[in-house]
């Protein structure tokens, strides 16, 4: 018996390193689950499933929208016309984008040179420029620019109340608008209201 137990605890220490190199470390790998979201986090598009005829309805969405510009115009029509399934998923991934940034960029260029901006849209405008954030000029021309222009429209409404040269029923008028204040008020009377206010 004493032969048989020296002889295993001598088979059982050689053996020990072979066992362990070989066996699998359950101490020190982690939880199935956790590597599982280490190595593989979700990186998936809304257009990975989309087949061809999905893809054009998405892009033919960008046309329908008022905010596209000329670049975005262009290549929808292009892809519409002979773009592949996979042109017309990398474009509405990362193309589109690029695109809408670039007519963004047009658009508020483009209020430099209107007339009709006043002293903030200007102002906020160069502020956008210098920082050149597409996230930020998109927000900007979404929230940021009819905020913008309803104060630069206060203060040109502001200016016919001073003006010597208005009549009773133009001062009237620009008192009510803004009493109500609305940018749209503000905007239509600008544009519109001053000009049917009678003599």
């Amino acid at each position: 018996m004493r032969l048989t137990r020296a002889t295993l605890a001598v088979a059982v220490g050689a053996l020990a390193p072979a066992l362990l190199l070989s066996a699998p470390s359950f101490a020190a790998a982690p939880a199935p689950s956790t590597a599982a979201a280490v190595v593989a986090p979700e990186t998936g598009s809304p257009y990975d499933d989309m087949d061809a005829d999905d893809l054009r309805v998405a892009i033919a969405r960008t046309l329908a929208d008022p905010d596209s510009g000329r670049r975005v115009v262009q290549e929808a029509n292009e892809l519409l016309d002979d773009g592949t399934v996979e042109e017309m998923r990398a474009w509405l991934e990362t193309g589109y984008p690029l695109a809408q940034a670039e007519d963004d960029r047009v658009a508020i260029v483009r209020l430099l040179a209107d007339p009709d901006s006043g002293r903030r849209v200007i102002q906020e405008v160069h502020e956008l420029l210098d920082n050149n954030i597409a996230a930020d000029i998109r927000a900007w021309l979404e929230t940021g620019y009819p905020l913008a222009q309803a104060e630069d429209d206060r203060v040109a409404i502001v200016r016919l109340l001073a003006d010597p040269d208005s009549s009773s029923a133009l001062r009237a008028a620009a008192n009510a608008v803004l009493d109500d204040g609305t940018p749209e008020a503000l905007r239509h009377f600008l544009e519109v209201g001053q000009y049917e206010v009678g003599s």
